[in-house]
């Protein structure tokens, strides 16, 4: 798992963490592009990874998109999980849906580098939906990262290991 905040150098470093592995490489994208200027975040997206990455446009059944491509070779790389929960916010309650990303998860036999935000280092916000939002992604954050093997923290484009810790406190 690797997180970071916006422009922190999170997807660069996961695309190069799954360029680490040989065989096919799968990015699932979770984005939708909405507007003209998410139609461009995405296109430098597209343009940074290049040639060789099968794209799956995924973004509210994540945990099957993770089913489906796991054949045990193929490194699957997901950007991102902040977008994920926006949709499924945007449709009801995420709670199945991140219970379901984790019972997957556990069950993996391919690679898989997930790409996340991270929320919580800011300001309380001000209305009933951001508070929302940022708590059940802090609680996804978590759940994840308890799952995973590794957890990266990128900071202006400087990553750091958070897991495994060379000692606990």
């Amino acid at each position: 798992m690797v997180t970071g905040g916006a422009r922190s150098g999170k997807s660069a470093l996961a695309e190069s963490m799954a360029s680490r592995f040989s065989g096919p490489r799968i990015y699932i994208a979770t984005a939708e592009a909405w507007d003209d200027e998410m139609t461009q975040r995405i296109r430098l997206h597209q343009d940074r990874r290049g040639e060789g990455w099968q794209t799956i446009e995924e973004p509210v059944d994540l945990p099957g998109a993770l089913q489906r491509s796991d054949d045990g070779q193929t490194v699957r790389l997901v950007d991102c999980l902040t977008l994920w929960l926006s949709n499924l916010l945007a449709a009801g309650d995420p709670a199945p849906h991140i219970r379901a990303l984790g019972d997957v998860l556990r069950k993996q036999r391919g690679p898989v580098v997930l790409v996340t935000n991270e929320l919580g280092l800011g300001i309380v916000p001000d209305n009933a939906l951001a508070r929302r939002f940022r708590d059940e992604h802090g609680w996804m954050n978590q759940a994840v990262a308890g799952i995973a093997d590794e957890v990266w923290i990128s900071v202006s484009g400087l990553p750091l290991q958070l897991k495994p810790q060379r000692g606990t406190p």
